[in-house]
């Protein structure tokens, strides 16, 4: 399995919920720059919790030799991202050899993940055990580097002043279409009530008093 696949791989697992395993990064992707001569992580991504902007990063590892020569980087005790993970083929690195509070992924030939190491390994124990990993294998990152990195993505959208004025946009018209569909439903359901009075009005107009209401119905409202 490639550098690249990894990645990508890296980058659907960050957006995964809790539920499914995973981190749930509402914003994630892969081979960003943090600063003209920063960090590339192969992969991050970036979730809300309350008031907090949590940040994961990725390191893809697709051979032993890259893995060795990664022990060297100084970023790997101090840089991007509040937790840490590798990932890599399933066995091309023992759990044992992870640096201090690192995770570790393993990805099959067939693209499935499986979380060996990390806070994400614990999910499946349970929301206290998960909680006491997240506290335990915490690092401080660097949010310099963080936010230029998002600056920079942000940018790449285009006018972000525009984009905000068309979502909000297409907020208040999908709100407009919620009202107008909901009053479209009821009048449809009063002509169909209507139409139902006057086809059996034509059947029988005994069935209905002046008002055009049904006279079972008007004995029931009388009955109560």
């Amino acid at each position: 399995m490639d550098h690249k696949t990894l990645t990508e791989l890296g980058v659907k697992w960050l957006k995964r919920p809790n539920s499914q395993g995973g981190h749930g990064c509402i914003v994630a992707a892969r081979e960003l720059r943090s600063g003209w001569d920063g960090e590339i992580p192969d992969a991050i991504g970036f979730r809300i919790n309350a008031n907090a902007v949590i940040s994961i990063v990725l390191e893809a590892k697709a051979t032993r030799a890259d893995f060795l020569a990664d022990k060297h980087k100084k970023h790997r005790t101090a840089g991007m991202g509040r937790y840490r993970y590798y990932i890599c083929p399933t066995d091309l690195i023992k759990p044992e050899e992870l640096p201090e509070k690192w995770g570790l992924i393993y990805a099959n030939e067939r693209g499935h993940l499986k979380v060996v190491a990390g806070p994400a390994s614990k999910i499946k124990d349970g929301y206290v055990k998960y909680n006491e990993a997240l506290r335990a294998d915490m690092f401080e990152p660097d949010c310099d580097r963080e936010q230029w990195l998002l600056v920079r993505l942000l940018s790449r959208v285009g006018d972000v002043e525009q984009m905000n004025e068309w979502i909000k946009e297409s907020k208040r018209q999908a709100t407009r279409y919620l009202t107008e569909n909901i009053k479209l439903k009821e009048d449809l359901k009063n002509r169909n009530l209507e139409l139902m009075q006057l086809k059996l009005s034509q059947k029988d107009p005994t069935m209905f008093n002046e008002r055009g209401v049904l006279k079972r119905h008007e004995r029931e409202e009388k009955a109560s």
